[in-house]
């Protein structure tokens, strides 16, 4: 399949992808990611080794478009934890009654 990454065309094939991310250790995931393999990658880190372009030439976007394209599994933003309920507002809710705090 083709497709421009950082204004450069690219003919990428999921085997293609497969291979030149054989033996790469992933980076630790802190945005989007891609499922390469049984692996996740960070999509930057995906986009500069499959390109061999620096991260600053590409966006996120240009990457996930393609591996998209490619079959590969997307995952989005992760989701921030759910702020802990203080004493008094995790009884209120278990009485279904509003406190203000």
């Amino acid at each position: 399949m083709r497709c421009v990454i950082a204004r450069f065309p690219f003919d990428l094939t999921k085997a293609g992808v497969l291979e030149s991310m054989k033996g790469i250790k992933p980076e630790t995931v802190v945005g989007e990611s891609v499922i390469i393999g049984r692996r996740v990658y960070p999509v930057m880190q995906a986009g500069q080794v499959i390109t061999r372009q620096d991260r600053r030439d590409f966006s996120a976007g240009e990457v996930i478009r393609a591996m998209t394209q490619l079959g590969f599994i997307v995952r989005g933003l992760p989701e921030a934890p759910a702020a802990a309920l203080s004493p008094l507002q995790h009884a209120s809710a278990m009485l279904g009654s509003p406190v203000s705090v």
